[in-house]
């Protein structure tokens, strides 16, 4: 069909359709001028029940206070990832996460736009998570008090054959006779959760529960009550339920992506630190925890602080145990040493009897600059063994996007190069968030769906 047969507010229209968040649009009066399916479907409403009226009339157990779109219209500030309940006009209870925008034209606000996502899946997954570590913990095995313990890795298990790292491990070692905080940075892929696992395997904490957290996977609200717990009422639905923190009492609780964690929220995990005491979110009794804080980041911690993404006093705090583990691009020697490791895993994984690499991929492999580090060659190496036809594997059996960085090769048309790169990149970006396509998309700063159709179409 003709361009000019397009209209351009239903061609918008259409788009607001298709994502799969809930819309919400009000004019300055607060009256409902867009409300797309998912919104409707989120909120327990009909499309009819809500357009074209009041915001309020609509809802109407919000008021001017409550209601996130009538806050941005009043005070034409946005509003991110704010947690709202609140009752339908059918007496069935919403929650939902919310960031609300006030919308402009020509320097004017002429109205407030809402993206919503369902809260109550997202509290619920995490709820689910908190049930299932407090039963775990539960379970006694000769090994330790959580069904997981036995898994978790141990200093014998971290491969190098460099002397660098092999003095931070001694260093790991000594810290595992410490009740001190530790914090461990260095790029994504590098082992870091390794590293903290294995000092709490030396520590006499060892038979007692390790608990992870990524603190960039939930919204602060969320996050929060998934640490502290809550008190029965704290919100709508609320009952008693242990946090992170109870639960890994006499243990050890690992944060990871520390700097993704809200300020405010860093201010409350000071506090734990420095007095031993949590309380529940809605309640009014401390509780005090035996636990130890281990916590990973993957950028410089003095230039997260720099940032305003780490609080400088939660880093003096942490900064006493504080270890930078290597690139692997830095540990040349341990690229061939863990190629023949994963090559033997996988052998006897995935059924197959691979020799090794012949000696022209044992040299791309040491000057690649492995971005997404040890992470990188595992999945790499499975990925050859996964394709080869060959006993010995060699630089056809690599990846689509590392057989084109090839140097022998000749340089590609610029709009193949543009392709790979864009390929390589989202590849690399799914490498440091294990395929987490929200965090990729993060990482890339593109939209979601704009990384979904890249996928699709290049990988």
């Amino acid at each position: 069909m003709p361009s000019e047969f397009f209209n351009t507010s239903e061609v918008l229209e259409a788009i607001l359709e298709t994502i799969d968040e809930g819309i919400h649009v009000i004019d300055p009066k607060g009256q409902t001028i867009f409300y797309n399916g998912v919104a409707a479907n989120l909120d327990g409403m009909k499309r009819s029940e809500v357009l074209g009226k009041p915001l309020l009339e609509a809802f109407p157990s919000l008021n001017h206070k409550s209601s996130t779109l009538l806050r941005v219209i009043k005070s034409e500030k946005p509003i991110y990832n704010y947690s709202q309940s609140y009752v339908n006009a059918h007496g069935r209870i919403i929650e939902t996460l919310n960031t609300t925008l006030p919308i402009y034209v020509d320097g004017f606000m002429i109205g407030a736009i809402e993206i919503a996502k369902d809260y109550s899946s997202l509290k619920q997954l995490s709820e689910r998570l908190a049930d299932l570590e407090s039963s775990l913990k539960t379970i006694k095995s000769p090994q330790s008090k959580t069904t997981g313990n036995g898994g978790l890795y141990s200093f014998t298990e971290i491969l190098t054959s460099d002397k660098g790292f092999k003095g931070l491990i001694s260093q790991g070692k000594k810290a595992a006779r410490s009740t001190s905080s530790v914090l461990v940075y260095g790029e994504s892929g590098v082992g870091k959760e390794l590293f903290v696992q294995s000092i709490h395997q030396e520590s006499s904490r060892s038979k007692e529960p390790f608990i992870a957290q990524n603190c960039a996977a939930l919204p602060e609200s969320l996050l929060e009550s998934l640490l502290f717990g809550t008190a029965k009422g704290s919100y709508t639905g609320a009952v008693e339920r242990q946090g992170l923190f109870e639960l890994a009492n006499g243990g050890t609780l690992f944060l990871d992506e520390l700097q993704s964690m809200p300020i405010d929220l860093q201010a409350k995990l000071l506090r734990v630190l420095e007095d031993g005491f949590i309380r529940r979110i809605g309640g009014t009794k401390s509780v005090q925890v035996n636990v130890r804080i281990m916590a990973a980041m993957n950028i410089d911690p003095k230039k997260a602080v720099s940032e305003n993404r780490l609080r400088p006093d939660l880093f003096y705090r942490l900064n006493v145990l504080s270890y930078e583990l290597p690139p692997l691009r830095e540990r040349i020697d341990d690229i061939e040493l863990l190629s023949e490791h994963f090559i033997s895993i996988f052998n006897s994984k995935l059924g197959l009897s691979i020799k090794g690499m012949d000696e022209k991929t044992k040299g791309f492999f040491r000057k690649y600059h492995w971005p997404g580090n040890v992470r990188e060659l595992k999945h790499t190496i499975e990925f050859m063994m996964n394709h080869t036809e060959n006993d010995v594997m060699n630089l056809e059996d690599l990846p689509q996007f590392l057989k084109k960085r090839n140097p022998s090769e000749k340089i590609l048309p610029l709009r193949e190069a543009m392709i790979e790169m864009e390929t390589k990149l989202i590849t690399e970006a799914l490498l440091q968030t294990n395929g987490n396509v929200f965090q990729a998309s993060k990482l890339l700063q593109i939209p979601r769906q704009t990384l979904q159709y890249k996928i699709k179409k290049h990988i």
